[in-house]
């Protein structure tokens, strides 16, 4: 199943960012570091030019840290690009922003002009949570569904930095296609509009790969089962998630694994690795060349 999810105003948003991002100093691009790659806005790029860039790997605390570690590199790879993994739940760790910001700007004279900063991130990936850390006061408004940012907003932080908050916004066609089920995953695609089944049997098929003992020791198993389907039977006898003549209620296994990933309750996972989406991005190219 394709999974996108591109509503009018999230249209609106990329192209008020197109217009004012030539005249910012800095860009920060919040991340979720358990998908960097996924919930990484491929339009950024192509609208920062040269315009240093300072990508958050947040929500560090729920992802695999082995992985964050692989991450870093390459994504600094780019130039002009630093990293900072950090939890929004610790305040120091996101006032280690403001650092990262003025040790990359080293030219700027703030007493002269305001350090003007862009911070921009998809839906859900705890922007609007680090703004409020930032800025000492709630003035963003955060909520557990995404898009709760509509508009556009300036707010003065210490040392003279203006930040712009821009609304989270994905793009048209989610691209390579398994992008859109890690995001769905992670809950950057609003709930209405998923297939719950669908995505948590993507999520089963990836955990018996990546991590098998986590999933056996989470939920009682006796032994792995073979496939997806099969983890999500088991786990709906386990927890006697049954309907009618005892079949397996998957919908509400499927809630489960969702939930217990996105709360970290499963562990500290990460869905991505920088060779898995290398190699995600070969195949894509391969097939498109074979499109007619």
């Amino acid at each position: 199943m394709a999974i996108n999810w591109f509503p009018g105003h999230m249209h609106k948003a990329r192209k008020e960012i197109k217009k004012i991002m030539p005249q910012m100093d800095l860009i920060i691009e919040v991340l979720d570091a358990r998908i960097p790659f996924s919930s990484e806005n491929p339009l950024v790029p192509a609208l920062r030019g040269h315009t240093p860039l300072l990508r958050v790997l947040n929500k560090r605390d729920l992802a695999d840290p082995d992985v964050t570690a692989q991450w870093q590199p390459w994504l600094e790879q780019e130039r002009g690009v630093r990293t900072i993994p950090l939890t929004h739940k610790k305040r120091n760790e996101v006032l280690d922003i403001l650092d990262l910001v003025r040790e990359m700007t080293p030219e700027h004279d703030r007493q002269k002009s305001a350090l003007r900063v862009m911070i921009l991130g998809i839906p859900n990936v705890g922007k609007s949570t680090l703004i409020n850390t930032l800025a000492g006061r709630p003035i963003a408004k955060t909520g557990n569904e995404p898009a709760v940012t509509k508009a556009q907003q300036t707010i003065k932080l210490p040392d003279n930095i203006l930040l712009y908050d821009t609304p989270g916004f994905l793009w048209p066609k989610l691209s390579p296609e398994d992008c859109g089920y890690r995001l769905a995953i992670t809950g950057a695609i609003r709930s209405a509009v998923l297939d719950f089944e669908d995505i948590a049997l993507f999520e089963a098929d990836y955990l018996l790969e990546a991590y098998p003992e986590q999933v056996q020791a989470r939920y009682g198993l006796d032994e792995l089962p073979a496939d997806g389907l099969a983890l999500m039977d088991a786990i709906a006898l386990k927890r006697r998630f049954l309907g009618r003549r005892g079949r397996p209620d998957l919908h509400k296994v499927a809630e489960v694994l969702l939930n217990e990933f996105r709360s970290g309750t499963l562990g500290r996972i990460s869905l991505e690795t920088p060779e898995m989406i290398e190699q995600e991005m070969r195949d894509h190219e391969e097939q498109t060349v074979q499109t007619p």
